[in-house]
């Protein structure tokens, strides 16, 4: 799972120390830095320190209207005078997470932040949602699919998928068709669409950065994949559906064995 970390050098060095190999770090030295990371990478949790590179919070602000879906975590020096209004306005837009260094950040307590993180994340709460659809799986290959859903676009293939499992291709396919669910390649598109539906909720990603984002070449085949799994462009999911109702229609139309075989039928 891949952590934004825009904080000093020093807790930089802590931080990776901390929760290596669990998280891969992207290294942020400047708020210009932070956005372009989050809207080019899959960033599911940041690390900030409000008064990186002398600002007040007003950083952090910006980021939490830009991508209010992401979970943000303060990692700052101990309190001071001028410290205590700036987390005062931090709480006062909903981020409550916050580490004070060097008195707070014991490895384990950075750890520990960083995993419950994980578990609200955006990729985990899509496998939860996911879990009933791909339960007829054997573990090995949903272990492999809960992996590629973490890592969006990583993983598009079935012969990616197969290596990943150590199996060939054909068993891999027979696996899915015994299952009575689509593809690999089709199952991770899908997922790649939801995950686009809740980045495009965030008003700082356009469609392109999305794109971008999920590994695809071309913004139009991300617009493909809408219309074939949502019925919808990107912009229409965008302002149409909820994350519940777009994860709804992509299980009940697509992924459910049953709904599928009485499409084919009719």
């Amino acid at each position: 799972m891949l952590v934004l970390a825009a904080v000093s050098d020093l807790q930089y060095q802590k931080l990776r120390n901390a929760v290596a190999p669990d998280f891969t770090l992207a290294r942020a030295p400047t708020w210009d830095a932070a956005l372009e990371t989050i809207r080019g990478r899959p960033v599911e949790i940041a690390v900030v320190d409000p008064m990186l590179g002398g600002a007040r919070g007003q950083e952090v602000e910006r980021l939490r209207v830009l991508f209010p879906s992401l979970p943000l975590i303060l990692y700052t020096p101990v309190m001071t005078a001028e410290l205590a209004p700036v987390l005062l306005a931090m709480g006062k837009c909903g981020i409550t997470q916050v580490v004070l260094s060097p008195t707070e950040d014991h490895p384990d307590r950075l750890r520990g932040l960083l995993s419950e993180e994980a578990m609200q994340s955006a990729s985990q709460r899509l496998l939860d949602q996911l879990t009933t659809a791909l339960a007829p799986l054997p573990a090995e290959l949903r272990w492999v699919l809960e992996d590629a859903m973490r890592s969006p676009g990583a993983v598009q293939t079935i012969q990616q998928v197969a290596a990943r499992a150590r199996v060939d291709r054909g068993t891999c396919a027979r696996w899915f068709a015994r299952a009575g669910l689509p593809s690999p390649r089709d199952i991770l598109a899908a997922a790649r669409v939801l995950y686009a539906h809740r980045l495009l909720k965030d008003p700082g990603f356009t469609i392109e950065d999305v794109a971008k984002r999920l590994g695809y070449a071309q913004a139009k085949t991300l617009q493909q994949h809408a219309r074939k799994y949502l019925g919808l462009t990107a912009g229409e999911m965008r302002l149409s559906l909820t994350a519940d109702e777009a994860t709804a229609r992509i299980v009940q139309g697509f992924l459910t064995p049953a709904r599928r075989e009485a499409a084919n039928v009719s």
